[in-house]
């Protein structure tokens, strides 16, 4: 059973060492990578799944409860702890969302026999996410981003059921993100959202900073930024409604500001 995962610091784009040496992941845990475009966000993540033994450019190493990670891991996907999701969704596959869910299920033995359960269960946390309900007998194909991105976290969360999540920049799916975080810590897996999003930051537990490709510092989400929180929050909604009646074709005044105006 994984407890921890530990990461242990290489070295940034110009060869400079990671200013964090050690780095210890509880499950649990929720935690943000941010840093500028290019920072090195994304290649933190794929040193995470790629199990890094000071085998890719960064050097780094990646021990699973302080040991390194057993080659199955990585050679038998219906081992592999890790689930990634990207920005990209392409499916290949073009199955009903309920067959797709179900083929998964079985795959991965999951559900203890109680398949349909698990996947209305996966469906329901899906549509709990996204604006645009995911419907059984939709095509994988003709989901939307954020449809898919939502069924994915689900698919992620209830069926694969592994331990650590990686998700790189939900926010551009149109998700609802405080619904997210608020579902997925009900569930003891270690969460890392690859973000530039101020809500998912301060809804995480800490965030790692990442610059010119190195770990430059971690932050612990404080009180002050915890009460921080709520006011961002609303200041989210806000725009999202503004965005959502732009699409609609509606008109906007300074109204729909509320208390920002």
């Amino acid at each position: 059973m994984i407890e921890r995962i530990t990461i242990l610091g290489g070295q940034g784009r110009d060869g400079r060492a990671d200013a964090v040496a050690r780095l210890d992941l509880a499950m649990g845990d929720v935690v943000s990578i941010v840093g500028p475009t290019g920072s090195g966000k994304t290649t933190l993540i794929n040193d995470i799944e790629l199990f890094a033994n000071a085998d890719t450019p960064t050097g780094r190493r990646v021990l699973i409860n302080g040991e390194r990670a057993p080659t199955a891991y990585r050679d038998d996907p219906a081992r592999n702890p890790i689930a990634l999701i990207t920005q990209h969704t392409t499916f290949l596959s073009d199955l009903p969302v309920d067959v797709f869910l179900q083929t998964h299920a079985r795959i991965r033995k999951a559900g203890g026999g109680r398949v349909d359960d698990l996947v209305a269960a996966t469906l329901d946390f899906a549509n709990q996410l996204t604006g645009e309900p995911v419907a059984p007998g939709l095509r994988m194909t003709e989901l939307s981003g954020g449809q898919t991105r939502a069924l994915l976290i689900a698919d992620a969360t209830l069926i694969c059921d592994t331990p650590i999540v990686l998700l790189d920049e939900v926010e551009n799916a149109g998700i609802h993100r405080s619904r997210a975080l608020e579902l997925l810590r009900q569930h003891r897996k270690i969460f890392l959202f690859v973000t530039h999003d101020p809500r998912i930051a301060l809804l995480s537990d800490y965030r790692i900073v990442m610059r010119g490709g190195r770990i430059e510092s971690v932050l612990v989400t404080d009180d002050h930024e915890k009460a921080l929180a709520p006011q961002v929050a609303r200041l989210d909604d806000m725009l999202s409604r503004l965005r959502d009646s732009i699409r609609g074709g509606e008109r906007v005044s300074v109204t729909d500001l509320g208390d920002a105006a």
